[in-house]
């Protein structure tokens, strides 16, 4: 039986960039870092407050997102948090742009987005 997700896996393209944003904006803790010589890539994984892991991978072949399409796969990235606008006031006290607070019209939980360095969408989804 599935019991939750354990991580989610994402591609960036300037390691030290992204790392610093998932750790400071963000909030999460470094569980391992590894370099893998053979792919000549690094591997960070990272961990929020619920447990729930990131991994942030770098690759010296990959393709860039294309801004304002939505691509098949992975649409964006949710994360749980009690109070959208002190989070929104808080990430846009670091600089980071963040979408107006919009309600949910079948739940009727606040959410807003943001985006990582790379412009993966993140969101911000109201659990009160």
């Amino acid at each position: 039986m599935i019991e939750g997700i354990h991580h989610i896996a994402l591609i960036v393209s300037d390691y030290e960039l992204s790392k610093a944003f998932y750790l400071n904006v963000v909030g999460c803790t470094v569980v391992d870092e590894n370099y893998r010589a053979d792919r000549n890539s690094w591997k960070l994984d990272l961990a929020l407050p619920d447990g729930t892991q990131l991994e942030l991978f770098t690759f010296p072949e990959r393709e860039n997102r294309l801004a304002g399409v939505e691509p098949i796969g992975l649409r964006h990235l949710a994360f749980k948090v009690r109070d959208v606008a002190k989070e929104k006031a808080r990430l846009e006290s670091m600089e980071v742009e963040v979408e107006e607070i919009r309600i949910d019209p079948y739940t009727g939980k606040a959410f807003t987005f943001f985006k990582d360095p790379d412009g993966i969408p993140l969101e911000l989804y109201s659990i009160e």
